[in-house]
C-alpha cells in the first residue's frame, strides 16, 4: 500500500539493495538476483507522544518503500531507528546499552544503519555520535521528517548525519503515519509546553506550545473513523491549555464537543491536562458527551504544597482533589489515574506523608510512581538535598504498596457492575490457560473476559458487554456463565482489523495495509496555525 502525506526526499526505491541473507549480511547466490527491500524497526522508550511519533517514523519509512522487520529470532533489520525520552536517567543508559549491543551486528551486516531520534537526541546531540561512533543519523524532536533524507545522505556520503532543529516546521500529525491499532489511534492537538516545571526537561526539548487548527484536528479523527477506528486519543504535554496559541480559553472543551458529532467515533480519550488549568468547561463536556469516556489522567506529581511550589506546579492539594471532587459529581463512575514523583530534592519525611495523604483520598485507580531522576539541564539538578538513593527507594515502596491497595479495593468496588469492553489484539500472560480475552472497558480499566460456548469469538476492535465477577489490584475478570450473559457487538472496527488480517496473508481486502493490524492513514498537509 502507498503511504500519502508529506513529500519525502527519498523515492520508494531509495533504499532496495541487492537481496541478502539478513543474519550474515552476505549476498544472496546470484549474480542477477532482483532487488529487496530493506526491513526497518522502529524502537520506542517513553510517553504516548513518542509512541505515535514513532508511528510517522514507520510512516516514512514505509513511504521510502522499506518494509517492516519481521520480529524473528536471529534476524535484524536493515535500518534500525530510537525513537528515545530524556525524562529520566535510566533512558540515557537504555539506549547506550541498546546501542552497543548493535555495534556488532553492525560490523556483520554491511550496510546497516542506526538512527537516533527523539528528545535524548534533541539534549545530547553530538554526544550520541561521541559515544556510538557507528550511529549513522542523529535527528531531534523537531524534523522527524527528515528521517528518509538522512539515512540516504548517510548512506550516500558514508558518514554520519547530524541535524537538530530549534523549532517546528511542520505539525508531525501531517506525516504518513503507520497506525499499531486499526481500531484506535492517537491524534496531536498541540505540541510543546508553556509550562516551567523544575524537574522537566520536555519544554527545552520539544518547544513552546503550538496549537493545531480545530478543522485539521477533526478532518485527523473522521480521517481515522473512515479508516476503521472507532476509539481516538487526544495528546498534548498539557491538553487543556488547547487554545492558547489562538485565545481562547474553552477551546479544549469545545473539541471534546465537537468530538461528540463525528459519526462512528464511539471512544475519546486524552492525556494529559494540567491541574492548573483543568476549567469547569472540560468537566462538563466530558460529563454531557456520550463518546467522551469517563477516565481522566491527572498529574499530581507530590501532596506537599511545599514540594509542588518547588516543583513549580502551579496548583496546590487542595485544589487537586476538588477538582476529583468535580468531576465525581457529574461522572460517579469515573476512574482516575495521575502520575506520581518520590523524592524530589528537599522532600522531607512530613512532605512524603503529605503525598501519601492526598493518595488516600484521591483513590486512584492506578498511577504511575517515579524516583527523582536528576536531569543535567533542569532547575532541579541544582537544588540543594537532592536525597539518597535508599530513602527514595523506601518512600517509593510505601508509596507503590498503598496505592496497589487502593486500585485493589476500587476494582473490588466493580464486581457486579456490568461494562462494555473494546477487545484489544493482544491478551493476559496467563490467556493460554485461562482461554481469556482482553479488552478495555470504557473507563479504561483492563478486563480480562471468557467467552461461553456456542458465542463467537469477538474480535479486536468488537465490542462485548459483560458482568464483573472478579477483581484484581491491576485488572478485572469477567466469566459469563452462558451465552445469556454476554452481548457481543460487531463493530467497523472489527472488520477493519479482518480486512488487515486478510491483506497480511496476501488477501487484497479493501484499503487495510501489510502487516496484520498496522496500518497506514493519509492525512494531508496543514501548515503550523498562522502560516
Amino acid at each position: 500500500m502507498t503511504i500519502a502525506g508529506a513529500a519525502s526526499a527519498a523515492t520508494p526505491n531509495t533504499f532496495d539493495t541487492p537481496s541478502r541473507d539478513t543474519t550474515s549480511g552476505a549476498a544472496a547466490p546470484g549474480a542477477t538476483a532482483p532487488q529487496q527491500q530493506r526491513t526497518y524497526q522502529v524502537r520506542t522508550f517513553g510517553c504516548q507522544m513518542n509512541v505515535h511519533d514513532s508511528e510517522r517514523m514507520a510512516g516514512l519509512l514505509q513511504e521510502a518503500g522499506l518494509t517492516e522487520a519481521p520480529a524473528l529470532p536471529g534476524t535484524h533489520a536493515d535500518v534500525v531507528v530510537f525513537n528515545t525520552c530524556a525524562v529520566r536517567e535510566n533512558a540515557d543508559n537504555k539506549l547506550y546499552g541498546n546501542l552497543g549491543m548493535l555495534a556488532p551486528v553492525k560490523a556483520a551486516n554491511p550496510g546497516m544503519q542506526i538512527a537516533v531520534g527523539g528528545c535524548l537526541a534533541q539534549k545530547d546531540r553530538d554526544t550520541i555520535l561521541r559515544k556510538a561512533p557507528w550511529v549513522d543519523v542523529v535527528f531531534g524532536t523537531h524534523n522527524v521528517g527528515s528521517l528518509p533524507t538522512l539515512l540516504e545522505r548517510a548512506r550516500h556520503n558514508e558518514a554520519a548525519q547530524l541535524e537538530i532543529l530549534e523549532s517546528l516546521e511542520v505539525f508531525p500529525s501531517t506525516l504518513p503515519t503507520k497506525r499499531d491499532s486499526v481500531y484506535s489511534g492517537w491524534v496531536s492537538i498541540s505540541v510543546g509546553c508553556n509550562n516551567t516545571c523544575t524537574f522537566c526537561i520536555v519544554p527545552s526539548l520539544r518547544g513552546k506550545e503550538r496549537d493545531r487548527r480545530p478543522a485539521d484536528i477533526l478532518n485527523e479523527i473522521r480521517a481515522l473513523v473512515d479508516d476503521g477506528a472507532i476509539e481516538v486519543t487526544l495528546l498534548g504535554q498539557n491538553v487543556n491549555s488547547y487554545g492558547v496559541e489562538f485565545g481562547d480559553r474553552q477551546a479544549f472543551s469545545k473539541l471534546l464537543r465537537a468530538c461528540g458529532d463525528i459519526p462512528g467515533l464511539e471512544r475519546v480519550r486524552f492525556t494529559s491536562p494540567h491541574p492548573a488549568a483543568f476549567t469547569d468547561d472540560v468537566i462538563d463536556a466530558m460529563a454531557e458527551t456520550p463518546n467522551v469516556m469517563p477516565q481522566l489522567h491527572m498529574p499530581l506529581q507530590s501532596g506537599s504544597d511545599k514540594v509542588l511550589k518547588d516543583m513549580r506546579r502551579s496548583y496546590r492539594s487542595t485544589k487537586f482533589l476538588g477538582i476529583l471532587d468535580k468531576v465525581r459529581d457529574k461522572m460517579p463512575h469515573a476512574a482516575i489515574s495521575t502520575d506520581l514523583i518520590v523524592g524530589f530534592p528537599g522532600e522531607t519525611e512530613e512532605d512524603f506523608q503529605a503525598t501519601l495523604d492526598v493518595v488516600e483520598k484521591s483513590r486512584f485507580a492506578t498511577a504511575f510512581t517515579f524516583q527523582y531522576s536528576k536531569r543535567p539541564g533542569t532547575p532541579a539538578a541544582d537544588l540543594p538535598d537532592q536525597l539518597p538513593k535508599h530513602i527514595v527507594q523506601e518512600r517509593f515502596e510505601r508509596l507503590t504498596a498503598l496505592q496497589d491497595r487502593i486500585a485493589a479495593e476500587e476494582n473490588a468496588k466493580q464486581v457486579g457492575r456490568t461494562v462494555e469492553v473494546m477487545v484489544t489484539a493482544s491478551s493476559g500472560r496467563k490467556a493460554a490457560e485461562t482461554h481469556r480475552l482482553s479488552g478495555r472497558a470504557q473507563d479504561q480499566r483492563l478486563v480480562h473476559f471468557s467467552v461461553p460456548a456456542g458465542v463467537p469469538a469477538p474480535r479486536p476492535g468488537d465490542l462485548v458487554t459483560v458482568t464483573i465477577t472478579g477483581a484484581a489490584a491491576f485488572h478485572l475478570t469477567a466469566d459469563p456463565a452462558g451465552p445469556a450473559d454476554i452481548t457481543v457487538r460487531r463493530s467497523r472496527a472489527g472488520d477493519a482489523w479482518d480486512r488487515s488480517q486478510a491483506e497480511s496473508c496476501g488477501v487484497p481486502s479493501g484499503p487495510a495495509a501489510p502487516g496484520g493490524q498496522q496500518r497506514a492513514v493519509s492525512l494531508g498537509m496543514p501548515a503550523l496555525p498562522g502560516r
